[in-house]
């Protein structure tokens, strides 16, 4: 009984402690180091300086930017290691980026850090002046990702909304253990080359009940993605959910381990893709589950591209040297906005194989709808409609 009681105090000590740290976090407005919530005033130095304090701190720490518009007019590193691995960023207000459009490669960026959280709050990119500049066809830079996080890991972004990114809205790459919960991803769904949420050379990413409408992939996934879990995704307008594009340059990390469940898409222009290009560079697509997806008038549900070539420029019109394999379909339901719902055009030197359907109910104007199958093998169970051609 004295041992239970001694245990006892012994984890009421504890959670005090806890309690104690917590309390004690030292919080950060962004507004004591110059911020101004005007929206026209630069804050990027101010908020550099409240993460230099952040992070230089020896406990935790909380960054807090209140409610208004804070414009960030340059680009922005974050950039550990810091001296605890436990920094809240709290956002109330809305981060601008710059009028027209700048040469930077990332806005916000996150690099080499370890347990950070940004919480809520909206990021808004400002695309629309580098939109126009792609669209007319003249000599524009790169553009800018709005929130990346790189060579990092323990991060968790949630309840974000990002609006209107130059490029990409949220990019992970080189990280391992990062989760996206609750985010709002928004733009237009002509705006080019914004995809929501893009995983490269990163292990242990999770995604979770995110609503995502933009003019490109809602989720894309390219070399080196591993563990990845998407849940409860919303997509649409958009390119819907991606593997690739792979094999464009030589020795490039495969793609293993994912999972795609609970998700719908709303005339998205693809459903669940793969999409690998046409040459011989070596690669691999393994261990994928698309579970438990519906679709309301994608234009291609289910597609294998091993031929991938957008606008057919500069193909190369090889036999892809991807190898994509142990691949599964499940719980696949809805409409197509094309007679073709199921393709899958592998490739002739590396087919696909192990391809698992089960449970496919999709339909073309209320009729069945068609499946396309070229270099593909696999199995089935369960009701396929469109009849199965692997």
């Amino acid at each position: 009984m004295a041992k239970a009681t001694t245990t006892m105090i012994a984890c009421s000590l504890c959670v005090c402690l806890s309690l104690l740290r917590a309390a004690m976090a030292a919080t950060y407005n962004v507004t004591d180091y110059g911020a101004e919530a005007d929206g026209r005033a630069d804050s990027t130095e101010a908020f550099l300086s409240a993460w230099s304090s952040a992070c230089g701190a020896a406990e935790p720490a909380t960054i807090y930017v209140p409610a208004g518009r804070f414009l960030v007019a340059q680009a922005a590193t974050f950039q550990g290691p810091c001296n605890n691995s436990a920094i809240r960023i709290l956002i109330r207000g809305t981060l601008v980026a710059p009028a027209g459009y700048t040469s930077a490669a990332n806005w916000l960026l996150f690099r080499y850090v370890d347990g950070v959280s940004v919480l809520g709050g909206t990021i808004d990119g400002r695309g629309q002046a580098f939109w126009a500049c792609k669209n007319a066809g003249r000599s524009c830079p790169q553009g800018a990702t709005s929130l990346s996080v790189s060579e990092s890991k323990n991060v968790v972004i949630r309840g974000l909304r990002s609006l209107n990114s130059e490029l990409f809205h949220i990019s992970i790459f080189g990280s391992s253990s990062v989760k996206v919960q609750g985010a709002r991803i928004i733009a237009p769904g002509d705006s080019p080359n914004t995809d929501g949420i893009h995983i490269q050379m990163s292990s242990e990413i999770t995604v979770l009940s995110t609503k995502i409408k933009t003019g490109d992939d809602c989720i894309s996934m390219g070399q080196g993605a591993s563990g990845v879990w998407i849940e409860k995704v919303n997509c649409g307008p958009g390119h819907g959910i991606s593997i690739g594009s792979l094999g464009g340059t030589a020795s490039e990390a495969g793609v293993q381990n994912i999972t795609v469940t609970s998700v719908v898409f709303s005339g998205t222009q693809n459903g669940l893709r793969i999409k690998t290009w046409g040459t011989s560079y070596s690669g691999f697509v393994r261990g994928v589950t698309f579970a438990h997806a519906v679709m309301k008038d994608a234009r291609y549900p289910i597609v294998v591209d091993q031929n991938y070539c957008p606008g057919d420029v500069n193909c190369p019109g090889q036999s892809s040297g991807v190898k994509i394999s142990g691949v599964s379909y499940d719980d696949i339901q809805g409409s197509s906005a094309t007679p073709v719902a199921v393709k899958f055009d592998c490739s002739a030197s590396n087919p696909c194989s192990g391809l698992s359907l089960s449970d496919i109910k999709l339909t073309y104007e209320n009729k069945e709808a068609q499946a396309y199958c070229k270099n593909a093998e696999g199995s089935t169970s369960g009701t396929i409609n469109p009849p199965s051609c692997i």
